[in-house]
């Protein structure tokens, strides 16, 4: 059995693209897998067709050894659109010698620690007003991990102004009001996004109560570990980190410094699951448990399931909004097998692979232009989305 051809399908899901890939053999076995990097698929498709010319003919058993070819066969490792493109091959391979073996992926990471992944639900506006109420209804619906997005005081009249100090004030404002009306059981998180600076996201925790928040994700950007660090020494909240890394050397120093106490590890941009279970072992040896991003299609659920499954430090699956209030989960058309939610979370599957089908003739046309916003302060100069 060998690679017989490598293809990707950009796709559209209701609110964004996603990029599929599919490696086929030549007994007509095939795997699927999913990039992480959205908003640029045409760019890791590229870099799909330049590792394609070194798959093709090759072992596809050979999974950690293709892994270690396509990341050093170049000048120029890593990145997130060159781990984005090994990430999705590398979740196919996975998919592929499961089919093959008869044996659903967790067998192949090592057995299964679980039967149910639990997920975080974020809800489904900024915080404000109505944040207190929407809290206690999702409690009162058996969610017991919620997550918030900040609030936007003033969007301006292109409804992309961001300013962080007007965000600050009033997030906070709320978010100890929702404690207030949940009580103290619940897990409370906000994401800002890395919107902020160190001294905002200092500013921010300080105006909230005592245990208001459980986890804090990703408040400034993860290229500077040293910025974290300084940030660690002014507020107690826990940190979520981890969905920019695109690497085990990325994540290296948030684990081994304590920064991060939640990893935010995406399987679909670090390398897919050759890297992330490395990455849970490292974690693991840190008392720190995954909390994994996932805000693409139905391939990447299927995936972080499995490794859920796999691994016996994990926390809670972002859930998908696409997910919220349709348990059946993303187009049947496209996606005749996918997850299913139940009540507030998976149920591991037992099928060989990832337990997931992919209908790649009726993708093929499926793809249309979309952009991240382009957040922009009152100044004019442009701020992180």
């Amino acid at each position: 059995m060998k690679i017989s051809d490598v293809r990707s399908y950009p796709v559209w899901v209701g609110s964004r693209n996603v990029l599929m890939v599919v490696v086929e053999t030549s007994d007509g076995t095939y795997g699927v897998g999913e990039s992480g990097v959205s908003g640029r698929e045409l760019a890791v498709k590229g870099a799909i067709d330049h590792f394609r010319q070194s798959l093709l003919g090759k072992d596809p058993m050979r999974i950690s050894t293709l892994w270690q070819e396509l990341y050093r066969s170049q000048y120029f490792e890593g990145g997130r659109v060159l781990t984005g493109a090994i990430s999705a091959i590398d979740i196919a391979l996975y998919d592929l010698a499961g089919k093959k073996l008869g044996v659903p992926v967790f067998q192949l990471l090592g057995g299964q620690h679980r039967g149910i992944v639990q997920c975080f639900v974020t809800a489904r506006e900024p915080v404000g007003p109505e944040a207190p109420s929407a809290a206690e209804k999702l409690v009162k619906a058996g969610w017991r991990v919620i997550r918030f997005a900040p609030a936007r005081q003033n969007q301006g009249p292109d409804g992309r102004l961001f300013e962080p100090r007007d965000s600050i004030a009033t997030t906070a404002n709320w978010l100890n009001k929702v404690r207030e009306q949940v009580g103290p059981s619940p897990v409370l998180g906000l994401d800002y996004h890395h919107r902020l600076s160190v001294a905002e996201a200092a500013s921010f925790c300080g105006k909230l109560n005592r245990d208001t928040l459980d986890f804090l994700e990703e408040p400034i950007r993860a290229e500077s570990p040293e910025a974290y660090v300084s940030l660690r020494t002014m507020v107690a909240v826990p940190f979520a980190i981890g969905e920019e890394s695109s690497s085990k050397w990325a994540f290296l120093p948030f684990v081994e410094r304590g920064i991060t106490n939640f990893a935010r590890i995406d399987v679909c941009n670090i390398g897919g699951f050759t890297e992330s279970m490395k990455v849970a072992g490292s974690c693991e040896a840190h008392y720190v448990d995954l909390m994994p991003h996932n805000p693409l299609g139905p391939v990447s659920t299927a995936a972080n399931i499995q490794l859920a499954a796999a691994v016996p430090n994990y926390a809670w699956l972002e859930l998908q909004g696409h997910y919220v209030g349709n348990p059946e989960g993303f187009d049947k058309a496209l996606f005749p097998k996918q997850p299913k939610l139940e009540g507030t979370g998976f149920r591991i599957p037992d099928s060989p692979g990832l337990g997931i089908e992919f209908d790649f003739e009726a993708a093929s046309k499926d793809f249309k232009p979309w952009e991240p916003p382009h957040w922009h302060r009152e100044d004019g100069s442009y701020t992180n989305w």
